[in-house]
């Protein structure tokens, strides 16, 4: 556990890294000879040079053991703390037998110390020490991690938080950080190759039955078995696989979080997991959400949000009960939950909640949400193209959802490619085109819109600062995220990254761009990119920052870009293996010069 109070203290035994010399008396993890176990939970480096050392180990947690990736000794690695206006060199040794990185999660500084192989730099060799020299321009909680290969599920991960430079606008008295992320035993290639072999099912243990309890009729059920597809099909890898981690504790561990009646407790949330979504609550405690992804925003008073990987959100909670809080990240699927407990005094205990039932996939996840069912409710736009292929032939299906009812969906077909732009490809790796694709920014995650309590969505956020950005976009983009979910193959346009990697997106030095991003597919993205925050378009008149979007199923998200970092970035969806598969994507912006980087 790593508690922070305001005024922070910072324990002789946890400082590392900057405060650390490579000598004859440095630890094992610093030599690369972690072979026995790691540690859990998080230490801290700070100062004008921090030595962060890659290196392999074991780590156990809850009756589940297997390799592990550690930084520093720890898994997560350690919280690299700045000052926002510091100058920092951030020294990378890898001690794998394998190239490794470290990228810096929403922090702004020249592409070429990114951290992304193959895209910024070459990568760290075994052996190697790679230096990002920068200055640290803003400030906020973000996160770091490995962009090599599959090394992030493994552990090698680590949240940063750059206080800023003056007074914080945001008043608390203690905080916490709080990094979501997932173990498994199981080696993240096998991962990927059961994913690629049996598809999004594999570990899915929530599968209908004849005798399940689903609010799916017979006609529904029907439906969804000619699609060859699950109403369940929530995440690609689920608890069946996962122990869910909070700063490294699983819910056996019991990780406490200490705080005095009535104190403003500050908990930065960073979502550093490689594939799940979390539904946050503090049963009995509201939460106010003060910055999203590093950026300060209006105030909003909530009951629970969704949390999409590689987002971070900071809340503030006031216990003023002399009793135990049980804060809760239960997976999007409802297959397992992470757990700490806030608490006056130590020993202290809260009741967990049980998981709720799962959630089922309607006709909004199914890309079908923004058609115009006419006035009747019921039936189908008649002017619709409903011709048909073989693979989504849709005859006699109806689509789940209590908005559906009595309607003749004869015909229809879930794959109309007439739809598409000229510039999506057309393949094996698209088996879904979004019907009208409606935005649902104000969505609050799926399972979480028909709760008794408050849900954060998109449209609440707005910048707590006006931004000075004042010119309207000269251009529009429309990007589709594409996929095929019994092929395991995830793609932008349709076009996997291994086909368009000489080919990026090209944005002009400052140009501001109004971007639109489609979901084609079933699933949630959180689509993140590099070296930039960009502006939600949510309907508010300060757009607030981020530098990760979820793009609903089946819908779409819009948000403006002024392309003011010169160089090449990555640009992705954050889920580790649909990056992997190939939804990935490089953005160049050109010099002030005019010249491409």
């Amino acid at each position: 556990m790593l508690s922070l109070p305001r005024r922070r203290f910072l324990s002789s035994a946890l400082l590392a890294g900057g405060a650390v010399g490579f000598s004859s008396a440095m630890p094992a993890w610093a030599r690369g000879a972690m072979a026995g176990s790691v540690r859990k939970g998080i230490d801290e480096v700070s100062g004008s040079s921090i030595d962060l050392a890659i290196g392999r180990g074991r780590f156990a947690t809850g009756g589940r053991s297997g390799h592990a990736i550690a930084v520093n000794g720890t898994v997560p690695g350690p919280l690299v703390r700045l000052r926002e206006g510091q100058d920092v060199r951030l020294n990378v040794t890898n001690n794998l037998d394998e190239d490794s990185s470290i990228h810096w999660h929403g922090i702004l500084l020249p592409f070429q110390f990114d951290g992304v192989p193959g895209v910024s730099f070459p990568g760290i060799k075994p052996g190697e020490t790679f230096t990002a020299p920068f200055k640290v321009r803003q400030s906020g909680t973000y996160w770091w991690h490995s962009h090599s290969g599959l090394q992030e599920q493994a552990g090698h991960y680590g949240p940063i938080i750059v206080d800023p430079a003056g007074k914080d606008p945001i008043a608390f008295d203690r905080e916490y950080i709080v990094l979501l992320s997932e173990f498994t035993p199981m080696h993240p290639h096998v991962i990927m190759k059961k994913l690629k072999q049996q598809g999004g099912g594999y570990f899915n243990y929530q599968q209908g039955t004849a005798t399940d309890d689903y609010p799916l009729s017979g006609k529904e059920r029907r439906m969804w078995s000619k699609m060859r597809m699950m109403a369940t099909d929530i995440l690609d890898v689920t608890a069946s696989t996962y122990t869910y981690l909070i700063n490294g504790h699983g819910p056996a561990d019991n990780l406490e979080l200490l705080y005095n009646l009535g104190e403003r407790v500050r908990l930065r949330i960073i979502n550093g997991s490689a594939m799940t979504f979390f539904n946050l609550r503090i049963p009995g405690l509201p939460m106010t959400v003060v910055q999203a992804d590093g950026q300060n925003v209006v105030p909003v008073e909530t009951d629970e949000l969704q949390i999409g990987v590689a987002e971070t959100y900071d809340v503030v909670v006031r216990p003023t009960a002399d009793k135990a809080f049980t804060f809760v990240a239960e997976s999007m699927d409802r297959s397992g939950m992470g757990i700490a407990t806030l608490v006056p005094r130590a020993g202290m205990r809260a009741e967990v909640p049980a998981l709720r039932d799962p959630p089922v996939l309607t006709m909004a996840d199914m890309g079908m949400g923004g058609m115009d069912h006419g006035a009747s409710g019921g039936g189908m736009d008649p002017n619709m193209d409903h011709s048909t292929t073989s693979a989504e032939d849709m005859a006699t299906m109806d689509m789940p959802g209590k908005d559906i009812a009595g309607m003749d969906m004869s015909g229809m077909k879930m794959r109309d490619t007439s739809m598409l732009p000229p510039d999506v490809k057309v393949g094996p790796g698209l088996d879904m085109v979004s019907m009208g694709a409606p935005d649902r920014m104000g969505y609050p995650g799926l399972g979480l819109d028909n709760v008794e309590h408050r849900v954060l969505n998109y449209q609440q956020l707005a910048a707590l600062t006006p931004g000075n950005e004042k010119r309207t976009t000269s251009r529009k983009m429309e990007i589709h995220l594409t996929g095929n979910m019994e092929r395991y193959m995830w793609s932008f346009d349709g076009k996997k990254f291994s086909a368009v990697s000489d080919d990026p997106i090209r944005f002009a030095y400052n140009e501001r761009v109004r971007v639109k991003l489609v979901n084609d597919t079933m699933m949630a993205h959180p689509i993140h990119l590099h070296g930039h925050f960009f502006e939600l378009v949510n309907g508010q008149d300060n757009q607030p920052l981020k530098h990760t979007v979820i793009v609903q199923p089946g819908s779409s998200a819009t948000f403006d870009l002024t392309a003011d970092e010169v160089g090449d970035w990555a640009f992705h969806c954050h889920l580790l293996y649909h990056m992997h598969s190939g939804m990935f994507q490089i953005v160049s912006v050109a010099s002030p010069s005019g010249a491409q980087s």
